[in-house]
């Protein structure tokens, strides 16, 4: 079906009318300032993010945050979301994303493995650990090295990274992580990285927010909260790589 000359120019009026309907339904329905919805990724919620909400809470004490784990792009002027945290390249339209992270990668696996790594040619000769539909390849830590990823041998492979770090916390192997995954468990000592490289992927960490006016102290408060926290992150990695 096709809709006629006189269709198009009528719906552009109705989805614009209905998008202005649906923020005055949410501002009617939700319209507390005391109350944000963060919508994100699963594994960047249970790996960084719930462990230093309690700093947010703390400052802001008024402000109830729901966390809602999701991977879909989302419009937060068009959903029941405040603030999306997102992986990937940018350039979404229709959106108001900023950077938060360029995204590195570094294989990372335990102590004992490590001994057997002296240089990258040698993750030939330990099992590697894949994570199915990964955003990434091992290309992008082995090609800044001049090294084709032909050369990895065989190992376990997990439906997401999440369960891919614990494996290699078990020592079935060696991961290719990133660090808002992976730097906590190298603090604890759970994992060691073997090689101090860590090329960027192109992709990066993104926060979007709604344009409206709904909430928008709140908005604001929290994402200069969650960039206060990851440049804290950073500087803590940084130092974990000079050390």
């Amino acid at each position: 079906m096709q809709p006629t000359a006189a269709g198009e120019e009528v719906l552009v009026h109705l989805s614009r009318g209905m998008a202005e309907l649906a923020t005055a339904i949410r501002l009617a329905g939700r319209g507390q300032e005391d109350r944000l919805v963060v919508s994100v990724a699963p594994i960047f919620a249970s790996r960084w993010l719930v462990w230093r909400l309690s700093s947010f809470h703390a400052l802001h004490p008024d402000i109830r945050v729901r966390v809602e784990p999701d991977m879909a792009l989302v419009n937060p002027d068009e959903a029941d979301v405040d603030v999306c945290i997102r992986v990937g390249r940018g350039g979404w339209p229709g959106v108001k994303a900023d950077k938060l992270l360029d995204q590195r990668v570094f294989p990372v696996c335990t102590p004992e493995i490590a001994a057997k790594l002296k240089r990258p040619e040698d993750l030939a000769k330990v099992p590697v650990i894949r994570e199915n539909e990964a955003l990434f390849g091992w290309d992008v830590w082995l090609g800044a090295q001049g090294i084709s990823p032909e050369i990895l041998g065989e190992g376990p492979t997990y439906a997401d990274a999440s369960l891919c770090l614990d494996a290699a916390i078990a020592g079935q192997g060696v991961f290719l992580a990133w660090e808002t995954l992976a730097c906590p468990a190298l603090g604890m000592g759970q994992l060691v990285a073997p090689f101090p490289e860590r090329p960027a992927t192109g992709v990066h960490y993104w926060v979007i927010t709604r344009q409206s006016g709904l909430r928008a102290r709140a908005i604001a408060q929290f994402t200069e909260w969650l960039k206060a926290e990851m440049a804290a992150s950073v500087r803590e990695w940084r130092a974990q790589e000079d050390g």
